[in-house]
């Protein structure tokens, strides 16, 4: 029998600030992190979680679960009227056969394998597809249960140790699209047995370009989760990993370092260490300058046409509303190839404006970015946060356009 009488706030009666508390040591924060990442005080996180201080308004619930991550905005406030998803979105269809396909295990030789030509075709026309089409979230979900069996056999297929190598780097590839789908989907573990997954195909491939990719998917994933320590290691080994490589690499190693080097600032300004944020951001731009022109790299986006829109993420990170407005109006989304990470340039400005005080901006740019990827809005965590707070808004036209928006995301009902 378990020994464990911890409260679960998933399941227990609790008041706010026992549910605050809980949900911010299952983080592994201190007070005053978790009070610096909502622009409060250390102190003002012990008020809370004391009582001394009753429940804040919307806006704070808001900015506390979008710190903490909370799989549901219920979770925190413990009013089950209020079971909205933030950065965990509906199950999607397709989910269900590609959560199958990757929990399968394959023994034996019964699936036949695809010729690596073949195999490499699917994968780039999946690439090309989830940056085109505006639901591409459903046309990935759609092609990932045949990839992922497929190359997972032709890794057992594999006559000699080169070929197996190169079948363990395009397998390395699909777990990273798998990784994309399952994002954000109602199933957390399995986001991390594919990103670990994807790294020991990476390491197995000994292929840089796809070492350097499950370092930055894997980077991701530990940020989100606010282990950034964690993001850092991962980052900066394989930085210290790909220079020496870089001086005769091709476009796409120097494409992946460059973003890489981008995450290792964003994780910077997570901290709030204004100076190393800017200072990675100014880095990997130069590493975007010397690309190809019209060059764009199929799974980071990494590029000339999106290193002013990592500088909007890098300011809105850092909190700095004026400063985050400024590169948000200087970041042309339209330069930006592919609907998806056009549509999340659009939340990011969104972010920023919103950040300035400019709320009916920001309601309109998240307009812009359901119009490019109505998927990468309704599973986007931030997004879905302003549109919350503006629907609660004092301003009767600036509450009807938010109201518009959360029933097109799925968060009210028509």
């Amino acid at each position: 029998m378990s020994t464990d009488v911890t409260p679960d706030p998933y399941r227990e009666s609790l008041a706010f600030g026992q549910r605050l508390q809980l949900l911010r040591n299952r983080r592994g924060l201190t007070r005053d992190q978790l009070g610096g990442l909502a622009g409060r005080s250390g102190e003002w996180v012990k008020a809370l979680e004391t009582g001394r201080l009753r429940t804040p308004k919307l806006e704070i619930v808001l900015r506390l679960a979008e710190v903490l991550r909370v799989r549901d905005l219920s979770d925190l406030t413990g009013d089950q009227s209020m079971t909205v998803s933030l950065f965990t979105g509906p199950g999607h269809p397709r989910f269900a056969a590609v959560r199958e396909a990757l929990n399968a295990l394959q023994l034996g030789a019964d699936r036949e394998a695809p010729s690596a030509e073949h195999l490499s075709a699917r994968l780039a026309r999946a690439w090309t597809a989830r940056h085109s089409a505006p639901n591409h979230r459903d046309v990935i979900g759609s092609l990932l249960p045949d990839l992922v069996l497929d190359a997972q056999a032709a890794v057992r297929a594999a006559a000699t140790i080169a070929d197996r190598k190169a079948a363990q780097a395009r397998l390395a590839e699909t777990y990273f699209l798998a990784q994309f789908f399952c994002a954000y989907q109602p199933d957390a573990p399995l986001v991390w047995r594919v990103a670990e997954r994807g790294m020991m195909a990476a390491q197995d491939s000994e292929d840089p370009h796809a070492i350097g990719l499950a370092a930055w998917l894997t980077t991701q994933a530990h940020r989100e989760s606010l282990h950034l320590d964690a993001a850092d290691a991962v980052t900066m080994e394989t930085l210290r990993y790909l220079e020496p490589l870089l001086p005769d690499a091709g476009a796409d190693v120097r494409a992946v370092a460059g973003a890489l080097t981008v995450e290792a600032g964003l994780t910077a300004a997570r901290r709030g260490e204004t100076g190393t944020a800017w200072r990675f951001w100014d880095e990997a731009s130069r590493l975007a300058v010397g690309l190809p022109d019209g060059y764009f790299h199929p799974v980071t986006s990494f590029s000339r046409a999106v290193i002013g829109a990592h500088a909007v993420t890098v300011a809105v990170e850092l909190h700095a509303g004026g400063e985050s407005a400024r590169q948000a109006a200087r970041a042309e989304a339209e330069a930006i190839p592919s609907r998806p990470r056009r549509a999340r340039h659009r939340i990011e400005q969104a972010r920023a404006y919103h950040l300035d005080a400019q709320p009916d901006v920001a309601l309109a740019t998240l307009a812009q970015a359901h119009e490019a990827a109505p998927e990468t809005v309704k599973y986007n965590g931030y997004a879905k946060r302003i549109v919350l707070e503006e629907a609660a808004s004092k301003s009767p036209a600036r509450r009807r356009r938010a109201s518009e928006l959360a029933q097109q995301l799925g968060l009210l009902t028509a």
